[in-house]
């Protein structure tokens, strides 16, 4: 038997953590820069708030409503994600953590305390919300896309309470007939207007389908989903996630930018994470793509990119940071009003098997690499690093409407006065 354990419109209930106030009142949370609605509680979502629309189209409604807006707190987020973890994987002994706040379980020999489903759901609902105040639903199914099946029924269908079981042929039919078939994991709306001209539209109809037909009309990733969702276990954890062919960090800015130094500020920072990536699944770049663009809204659209090649190749913060400081005036241009820059690393080799020539010059310091990663993951992200890429923080993110980083930041920790 699998479970999946997913909060409840996680951002807008981790906003509700430490601030009992807004409890029991609408809230929606913003995604980068406060551009759109990202999250949007239940209470909200009584007001048919759209999600992932623009924030300036809801903004009337949304004060209208009395509706509370906060902007995207990943420190926050991060955390609470890690403690509800924590709490989850104490109810089995096999846990995978599939997203920030979606973890599978997997009961293969071990026996629950309550050898009752419906009531060993209740249980892991009513521990987590006791010790990391956050609502989830739990879903149970012989395979993961069942348990993810479940756990839309204990969320977003009637007649459930935030628990569902998928435990034999009746409640497998009964929640399949009552899903539509984007809602089956890994189908989504793009898939399921294909499926739907062909007169499929619920999950059961898809389970009834031929999984050879549908792998040759579409794909294996389908027809594993038609094994699963009749009862086929085809995923496994154990499977090794292969490695990213390219990696690339891009942001648009918190305000319009015309200042070189912040501009080229950015940029560095981007190349930074991107290096910290390569290091992190031990890959070398032999190339990367440096790019910096105005508004698609501005009367004459700019956008720059330059390719920078290295020989040999590497995953060195200083290297990738010079290369950006050296193709910088290839890119820049006076007068522009900057809206977003990224770059991206390309032509990715595993470290492992590097062959260097005899007369390389070698530019990368693992060692002081190394050093640097292991502080910034001791005591937290951006704790260290390049000089170039702190000099200006105009191009950083607007969040207007940021809460309190209550567990990640000294002057935010909660005070109670006795």
């Amino acid at each position: 038997m699998y479970a999946l354990v997913d909060a409840v419109a996680f951002y807008a209930s981790a906003e509700k953590v430490f601030d009992p106030a807004i409890r029991s009142k609408p809230v929606v949370v913003l995604t980068n820069n406060d551009g759109c609605v990202c999250a949007v509680c239940p209470i909200a979502r009584k007001l048919n708030i759209p999600k992932f629309g623009p924030y300036f189209k809801v903004k009337q409604l949304l004060e209208q409503n009395n509706v509370v807006v906060r902007s995207s707190n990943y420190e926050l987020y991060a955390n609470l994600s890690d403690r509800m973890m924590s709490v989850i994987g104490r109810f089995c002994d096999t846990q995978h953590v599939y997203s920030i706040d979606e973890s599978f379980l997997h009961f293969n020999g071990y026996q629950p305390l309550i050898n009752d489903w419906q009531a060993y759901g209740q249980l892991i609902r009513r521990t987590v919300w006791r010790e990391t105040k956050l609502p989830v639903g739990v879903g149970f199914g012989p395979t993961p896309t069942l348990a993810k099946a479940a756990n839309h029924a204990a969320k977003k269908l009637t007649g459930f309470n935030g628990v569902a079981v998928i435990d034999d042929e009746v409640s497998r039919r009964t929640i399949l007939q009552r899903m539509h078939c984007q809602d089956v994991w890994g189908v989504g709306k793009r898939l399921a207007k294909k499926l739907a001209l062909m007169d499929i539209h619920t999950a059961w109809q898809l389970a009834e389908q031929s999984p050879k037909t549908i792998r040759r009309q579409f794909s294996v990733v389908l027809e594993r989903t038609i094994n699963e969702l009749n009862g086929i276990t085809c995923l496994n954890w154990d499977d090794v996630r292969q490695d990213k062919q390219a990696i690339f960090s891009t942001r648009s800015f918190g305000q319009r930018l015309c200042d070189p130094d912040a501009v080229k500020t950015a940029l560095i920072n981007h190349a930074s994470v991107v290096a910290q990536k390569l290091r992190a699944q031990q890959s070398l770049t032999h190339r990367i793509y440096i790019f910096a663009a105005s508004s698609s809204h501005e009367h004459a659209f700019y956008k720059k990119s330059v390719m920078h090649q290295f020989d040999p190749p590497t995953n060195d913060t200083r290297v990738m940071a010079n290369a950006v400081s050296k193709s910088f005036e290839q890119i820049y241009q006076p007068g522009i009003r900057f809206y977003k820059c990224g770059v991206g690393a390309l032509e990715l080799s595993l470290q492992q098997f590097q062959q260097h020539h005899l007369f390389d010059k070698q530019t990368d310091n693992p060692q002081l690499m190394s050093c640097l990663d292991a502080i910034n993951h001791r005591y937290g992200k951006g704790m260290l690093s390049v000089a170039s890429s702190q000099l200006n923080d105009h191009w950083h993110m607007n969040r207007a409407f940021l809460s309190p980083q209550y567990t990640t930041r000294w002057r935010d920790i909660p005070k109670i006065q006795c």
